[in-house]
């Protein structure tokens, strides 16, 4: 299932028809008038035009070039007036480092469930970082990254090691048109920045974290030893304060850090 403003219904866009939600989502992005903003989707233009009501520019990235046109001409004054650019392209191929965007700029959107992780890692990992994300995604996968049955996974980590989620809010299917067959929430990912890696990489990080989760009904110390010597991942996990006994799902993000410090 897909829920992405930029898809044509044929395509299985579910479009948002409740203004109220676009609102909290422009609230929850943090935004000033002079800011920029990437929105990934724009489709009939729904959050656009709440986020143009900021004063912010606004380079909507839309795949569907039926909807680039409409878009083009409902919002014809915004483009003329330079506070809003209208692309054709696919979110995927676009690369946040080589765009001219200055760190500091804003990531909104509602996006297809299927591609969240990959969206959300390609903005978080990219040398020009947003300075805040605000997504409408799926409601089960913002739970699994707040962690909010307290269970940390590889998906919550790695936004976690980057910047702060936040639920910001749920909102049902019938805030869509057609309703999809699952409720959304808006995701506020803030203060994003790269400062976790000052001691150790970004790989290394990675790496410590996919081992430790390798076979997830393992303890930690099992799943780590089969890349790292026993006695080395015994000694880092004492470093650490983590228990011998403790699976992965159990640490937090300051005890991995220190774990692939130590590893």
């Amino acid at each position: 299932m897909k829920t992405r403003y930029g898809k044509t219904p044929k395509l299985g866009q579910h479009f948002l028809n409740n203004p109220v939600v676009a609102r909290v989502l422009v609230e929850a992005a943090g935004i000033a008038p002079n800011d920029t903003i990437v929105e990934i989707g724009p489709g009939t233009g729904a959050l656009t035009k709440e986020l143009l009501k900021t004063g912010a520019h606004v380079l909507a990235l839309e795949k569907d070039s039926a909807l680039v046109e409409k878009l083009s001409t409902a919002f014809a004054p915004e483009i003329a007036s330079g506070h809003l650019t209208v692309r054709e392209q696919d979110v995927r191929d676009f690369l946040p480092d080589n765009a001219g965007l200055a760190a500091g700029y804003i990531l909104a959107a509602n996006i297809p469930y299927y591609i969240t992780g990959e969206i959300i890692r390609q903005f978080l990992t990219a040398h020009v970082q947003p300075r805040t994300i605000a997504l409408l995604i799926q409601k089960e996968v913002a739970e699994r990254i707040v962690a909010r049955d307290e269970k940390e996974s590889i998906l919550s980590l790695s936004v976690k090691v980057y910047g702060t989620p936040r639920l910001v809010r749920k909102v049902s299917a019938g805030n869509f048109t057609p309703p999809p067959s699952v409720d959304s929430a808006i995701l506020a990912i803030t203060d994003i920045s790269k400062d976790a890696f000052k001691e150790i990489s970004e790989d290394k990080f990675f790496t410590v974290v996919r081992a430790g989760f390798a076979a997830k009904r393992k303890v930690l110390r099992s799943n780590l030893s089969r890349i790292f010597h026993s006695n080395q991942v015994r000694a880092a996990m004492q470093q650490s304060t983590v228990s011998e006994n403790a699976r992965a799902e159990d640490i937090r993000i300051t005890q991995w850090l220190e774990l692939a410090k130590h590893l």
